[in-house]
């Protein structure tokens, strides 16, 4: 990601489109921020299909970017189950104007043996195979272990049944493994299908990071967890998080699986057990060290340097300077906070949305 900048490349109603460049890629990424998916990434009490809602919008300009303002096109949809059903790809594509010929589904599941996962097993699949397809796919990506697995069983029933692949567009919460997945998969599938365009991915809010291990609360899941820190995080997240700053603390970008949607419940004991961890553990986490984990800097710097941290040495300075000013005091201020009083504050709020669910 070092040789990485952030241009803005349009505004598609009250999305932004960034695209992250670079020399060296193989594929097209984008980053999309708008009202919906900031509130979404930042509060896990959105829920249930509101948390669909929330990305329609972004999804609509994506495509509408992809596909010249609505001028309409051909895709197929591949569902990964469950996760992708969060993802208004469907809908999107109707309100667009883009036809879709079909919608594939592939079950992908963890295979576990005494409590360990010990690997992927896909279990499922309807597979509709043609000739020069593109593919709508939403999925999270965390490590990318699920999404390799997939594109391999799609890609070899495309080539064993006379199909073939042209463009993937791909809308995922995700995390950098995501580009190192798939400029290592474009060479492999043009191989096989030479008119292969590539990938067109498009991340909500920021290309974001895993956790390597507990972090400074000492019960972040290592792998699974999401971060800022080395990523690239839309301009807009960042504001919308300084204007809800115990949001920053949340580790609610990971709250996106299917039991955001479908087993409610399930996420917010989730949500609680993450804050009662906080809680629990309040006396020995040292608030500055955690506040620096989250922003992803972890002492005061100059604008420029802030600036090429955060990939926005291209961007115009519209509101960045106060962004790092607010950042560099929320920063310099983060000793005094008092980890036990937001948690127990979460703790309380969360329990009064569980309570509607149970």
């Amino acid at each position: 990601m070092h040789d990485t900048s952030l241009r803005f490349v349009g505004l598609e109603e009250d999305t932004s489109v960034f695209e992250l460049q670079s020399s060296r890629f193989l594929n097209r990424y984008f980053i999309l921020s708008s009202p919906g998916t900031r509130h979404l990434m930042a509060f896990p009490e959105v829920v249930g299909f509101d948390s669909y809602l929330s990305m329609l919008p972004a999804t609509v300009a994506a495509l509408r970017h992809q596909f010249q303002q609505g001028k309409g096109g051909d895709v197929d949809i591949l569902t990964i189950l469950r996760g992708g059903l969060n993802y208004p790809a469907e809908e999107a594509c109707h309100r667009t104007g883009i036809r879709v010929r079909d919608i594939h589904f592939v079950s992908c599941e963890r295979i576990i043996e005494d409590h360990v996962i010990t690997g992927l097993e896909i279990k499922y699949e309807k597979l509709r195979v043609k000739k020069d397809c593109t593919l709508v796919i939403g999925d999270i990506i965390a490590t990318g272990d699920t999404l390799r697995l997939c594109l391999e069983q799609v890609v070899d029933r495309f080539r064993r049944r006379g199909g073939s692949i042209r463009k993937i567009i791909f809308f995922t919460i995700g995390g950098t493994r995501a580009i190192d997945l798939m400029e290592e998969k474009t060479p492999e599938i043009r191989k096989i299908f030479p008119d292969f365009e590539g990938f067109e991915c498009y991340f909500y809010e920021g290309i974001f990071t895993v956790y390597q291990d507990t972090g400074a609360s000492g019960i972040n899941v290592p792998d699974i967890d999401f971060g800022w820190k080395g990523g690239v995080v839309a301009p807009e997240f960042r504001r919308f998080v300084m204007d809800h700053p115990y949001s920053l603390l949340e580790k609610c970008i990971i709250y996106d699986g299917g039991a955001r949607r479908y087993e409610i419940p399930v996420h917010f004991h989730e949500a609680l057990e993450y804050w009662e961890g906080i809680w629990g553990r309040a006396a020995i986490i040292d608030p500055a060290a955690l506040v620096a984990e989250k922003l992803g800097f972890d002492k005061p710097m100059t604008f420029a340097c802030w600036l090429d941290l955060n990939r926005y040495a291209c961007l115009e300075n519209d509101g960045l300077e106060q962004l790092w000013n607010d950042e560099t005091a929320l920063l310099q201020n983060s000793a005094a906070l008092s980890l036990e009083t937001i948690a127990m504050q979460r703790i309380q709020a969360i329990n009064i949305y569980l309570k509607q669910y149970e």
